[in-house]
């Protein structure tokens, strides 16, 4: 088993946000595979560095976050609960490799695997750690790739260690608490300072689930208040979502001419990264245009923006079916009198854009404890006790209509005519 092998230190990584990063022989045997050395490739918000100089980090310095956070928020549960060594080194490992299946450009590649595929970036996720190189290096190290490849995405779904997963995938995870700061850090936002660790080491377990102490609330608070935020000033914001958009129609095109989409082997899959893929669609001729455009930085531009705050988010769920979605920009174009092509609708629930979840502001699956006197662990309601995220409770509709320079204002008034006056509250369609 692993923890019999070389689990003593061999090095550590610097870090921007953690500082040094300790690093096992056996975490290095991990770390030095195809797989994960292929994150160095693969930026974590492609598309933002159009607004944020500096949003090029990438989604291995991310895993190696992650993966360090899984394990202080592992051994701190520890201290509570009883979880063994083999456990501790899954959830690390499991931290390491959770999004090793990521293709080019994140979620930006993502939108094309659903669509064609129907499969997300953890399915293959769970694809590559059972069939590349990984699943040789974890089974000689003890672990057992088939669980490390469930846990990773949140499904080890074992009934009385619930909590396994949800150190890796919950509202309150590792994953989230590494990208939150991480992101925020990069872009030169103002939640890089969210002290993460006082969740951390208070949570516990409250009925076999990953719970936070009431004693953390304003933490919690500040931690789902800044994704929020940093959802509609990064993720979301409006010439990203440009570049971003540019980003999956060239592979899109790319796609109809080079059928790269269909993979045969995990090798296969592995071969693309942001580098890659930057090249086929440059030297394609169905999508270098867009890229000699993302290369002068001559991205599109929004004809119509609505933002409401809503309960029912009917509307940017219905809006995400491709089909749908064309219908209306087929009807924007042909009342604008432009080519179909000329027209995007973007929504912040599309597969395309980063972290498209956290658009949801419906947090209520949080299990919230409170110790009593005699260390009795009580479970409170997290609208009860927090006043903030009740407000926040609800849902937020960003609709956005993208056009380009030459088409703006013709293109704004005939979606005014299909969706309606921007700013007010209710839609018609």
């Amino acid at each position: 088993m692993i923890e019999n092998t070389k689990k003593e230190k061999w090095s550590f990584i610097k870090d921007p946000i953690f500082g040094y990063i300790n690093i096992s022989y056996d975490e290095k045997k991990i770390i030095d595979t195809e797989p994960v050395q292929r994150l160095r490739r693969v930026r974590q918000l492609a598309g933002s560095e159009y607004v944020y100089p500096a949003g090029v980090h990438t989604r291995f310095e991310h895993s190696l976050g992650t993966m360090h956070l899984a394990e202080q928020l592992t051994n701190s549960l520890a201290q509570k609960t009883e979880i063994d060594p083999v456990e501790k080194s899954m959830v690390k490992i499991a931290g390491l490799l959770h999004d090793t299946g990521h293709g080019p450009f994140s979620h930006i590649f993502e939108a094309l695997l659903i669509r064609h595929l129907e499969k997300t970036h953890e399915d293959f996720t769970t694809w590559i750690i059972k069939k590349s190189e990984l699943n040789e290096v974890l089974n000689n190290l003890g672990l057992d790739a088939k669980k490390i490849a469930r846990l990773a995405v949140g499904k080890l779904g074992e009934k009385q260690r619930l909590f396994l997963d949800q150190i890796i995938v919950s509202a309150v995870d590792v994953d989230k608490c590494d990208y939150c700061i991480r992101d925020s850090y990069h872009t030169g936002g103002d939640f890089d300072s969210i002290d993460i660790f006082r969740l951390i080491y208070t949570m516990d377990i409250l009925n076999k689930n990953l719970a936070v102490n009431l004693n953390s609330i304003s933490t919690l608070e500040t931690f789902l208040i800044a994704r929020l935020e940093l959802f509609k000033t990064i993720y979301f914001h409006k010439a990203s979502r440009a570049a971003q958009i540019m980003l999956e129609t060239a592979m899109e095109k790319a796609n109809e001419e080079l059928g790269f989409i269909n993979f045969d082997s995990v090798d296969d899959y592995l071969k693309f990264d942001d580098y890659t893929m930057w090249s086929m669609l440059d030297q394609c001729r169905a999508s270098n245009e867009i890229i000699n455009c993302l290369k002068k930085r001559k991205l599109l531009k929004v004809a119509y923006e609505r933002i409401s705050f809503a309960k029912d988010e009917a509307f940017s769920t219905i809006i995400t079916k491709d089909r749908v979605r064309q219908q209306i920009e087929e009807e924007i174009a042909e009342q604008a009198g432009v080519e179909r092509e000329k027209v995007y609708i973007d929504v912040p629930t599309l597969p395309s854009v980063p972290y498209h979840h956290s658009i949801s502001l419906e947090p209520m699956e949080i299990p919230i404890f409170q110790v009593t006197r005699n260390r009795e662990k009580i479970p409170r309601s997290l609208s009860e006790v927090s006043n903030i995220v009740e407000v926040m409770k609800g849902f937020l509709n960003i609709i956005r209509v993208y056009t380009d320079k030459d088409n703006r204002e013709t293109v704004a008034k005939a979606t005014e005519k299909v969706l309606g006056l921007p700013y007010s509250a209710k839609i018609s369609y």
